[in-house]
């Protein structure tokens, strides 16, 4: 039987965190003292350094998330910190960097923006860096988003050439800078001209801006089309992307920023010959543990650039980064530490 490795054993018995007691607006998050949570077997417990802001938590904010989601909740679908408490046979110790995203937090059962949260032991990275909390807590999402569309989604090889549409999202920038780690040519969108810069310093080779319709700017510079598209506007602009793609090429819907999931008498013959059309939904584990160290390793190293827009210090600041993601003026990662 497995025991508790625990250097929670002394630690206090409330912790403070942030929860939405009923949909609203950003008054619906209130700092509260909670019980630290206790950890099952099998689940990790972790003391939380740092979270990102994130969309979808300002859709369980405003009760528009589907119904897993019950309230109170302490939102938060990702996080960094160490090990607090774990199985022996986890081989994960106390004091442990760890990474976590996904899998139900912060919608069927309470996630990040807290001093402690627990979770399933298969969906914890555990990693060494030197790099400051702001920056890995930027990281778990969108990496795991990022990298999985890239691979599992579009299995991108070097020498291809990838669009992806919605390119200053935080998942879109990520998503340019792991591309060109691997070798390929990016071309991304962006719906703001005077965003094409920040596309460029991601490492984007052909910013494009989409005023709904790109297939023709993709065709200008790609006669024969691109080999992947990463699309992350949604249906609403689907039928232009897929025409951007060459025979045999692959699109994969992984986000909808434009608020459109499905398409209305949908035929799969809007699909044009030869196009393949997937999507991505993954967890945790599409990001391994070397595979996570490795960009750790790359942005250290700074051939990575992570796309931090701003860093928030304490539970205090979570209304204002929610504030911040909302208005959606800032493209980038919004972080919040919590300093010691």
């Amino acid at each position: 039987m497995s025991q508790p490795t625990e250097a929670g054993d002394a630690a206090q018995a409330t912790m403070r965190a942030v929860v939405v007691t009923r949909p609203g607006g950003l008054d619906a998050l209130e700092i509260r003292d909670v019980p630290v949570p206790v950890r099952k077997p099998g689940w990790v417990r972790i003391r939380v350094k740092a979270f990102g802001v994130n969309e979808s938590e300002v859709t369980t904010r405003k009760g528009e998330s589907d119904a897993v989601v019950t309230y109170p909740r302490v939102p938060g679908i990702e996080g960094v910190g160490v090990v607090d408490a774990a199985d022996e046979d986890s081989e994960l110790r106390p004091g442990q960097q760890v990474a976590t995203m996904m899998g139900g937090m912060g919608r069927s059962y309470d996630g990040a923006y807290a001093q402690y949260v627990t979770v399933p032991a298969a969906q914890v990275i555990p990693f060494e860096t030197g790099l400051p909390w702001e920056v890995v807590g930027a990281l778990p999402e969108m990496f795991q988003t990022a990298y999985g569309s890239l691979t599992t989604g579009l299995d991108l090889k070097a020498g291809q050439t990838l669009l992806i549409r919605g390119g200053t999202s935080t998942v879109g920038l990520s998503a340019a800078t792991i591309a060109k780690d691997l070798g390929a040519t990016v071309l991304s969108t962006t719906r703001s001209p005077e965003r094409a810069g920040g596309l460029r310093a991601a490492g984007v080779d052909h910013p494009l801006v989409d005023n709904g319709t790109i297939a023709d700017q993709v065709r200008e510079l790609m006669p024969e089309g691109v080999d992947a598209v990463l699309e992350l506007v949604g249906c609403s602009v689907l039928a232009d992307t897929l025409r951007t793609v060459r025979r045999h090429g692959t699109v994969c819907f992984t986000g909808a920023l434009a608020g459109q999931w499905t398409i209305p008498d949908f035929t799969p013959f809007m699909i044009p010959n030869g196009v393949r059309l997937t999507s991505y939904g993954g967890q945790a584990a599409d990001l391994p543990a070397d595979v996570f160290a490795r960009r750790l390793q790359a942005i250290a190293a700074g051939r990575l650039k992570v796309p931090v827009a701003k860093v928030y210090h304490g539970l205090e600041q979570v209304r204002d980064a929610q504030a911040d993601v909302e208005s959606g003026t800032t493209p980038g990662k919004h972080v919040v530490v919590l300093d010691d």
